[in-house]
């Protein structure tokens, strides 16, 4: 039965400002949104260049407002409403929830060419290797229909 080796990636605190409420921060700066549906974006323009890649280059979606959210409020009533704003005229309302078990995000482990070369000398197995980016325990649940707002609405 083949096995992957599986490792926890070290955490140092990070120096950027995190502007998602506590209770969403991860190490990493990662999070679920869960989107009931589907958002259409405009086509990417087609680029036969390597810098153009699918992977590198974003495409803005919309802003994320927890209207009910304060640092100095402790309580999590502010989790029952997060609205989604999606371009200028659309918003989705959704909530936070607690995922029921966290889910693990995972990588495959960039590992140096001398670590490659000693882990195939000691058993002869050229494989690869995972580690634990971070652990999710929350996700933003967007299942309502888009509500129309206006242009005043949308940007805040």
């Amino acid at each position: 039965m083949p096995s992957v080796p599986l490792h926890i990636l070290p955490t140092s605190p990070s120096q950027n400002h995190n502007p998602l409420p506590n209770l969403l921060q991860t190490p990493s700066g990662l999070a679920i949104l869960e989107i009931q549906g589907s958002i259409n974006t405009p086509p990417l323009p087609c680029v036969d260049l390597p810098s153009a890649s699918s992977a590198g280059a974003a495409t803005p979606i919309g802003r994320l407002v927890f209207p009910h959210y304060s640092h100095s409020n402790s309580s999590e009533a502010w989790m029952k409403t997060v609205h989604l704003y999606i371009g200028r005229h659309q918003r989705l309302t959704g909530e936070v929830k607690k995922l029921a078990n966290p889910l693990a995000v995972i990588r495959r482990r960039d590992i140096t060419e001398e670590a490659r070369r000693e882990e195939a000398r000691l058993d002869n197995e050229q494989g690869e290797e995972l580690e634990i980016l971070d652990l999710v325990y929350y996700k933003l649940l967007f299942s309502f229909r888009p509500e129309p707002v206006g242009e005043s609405d949308a940007i805040g």
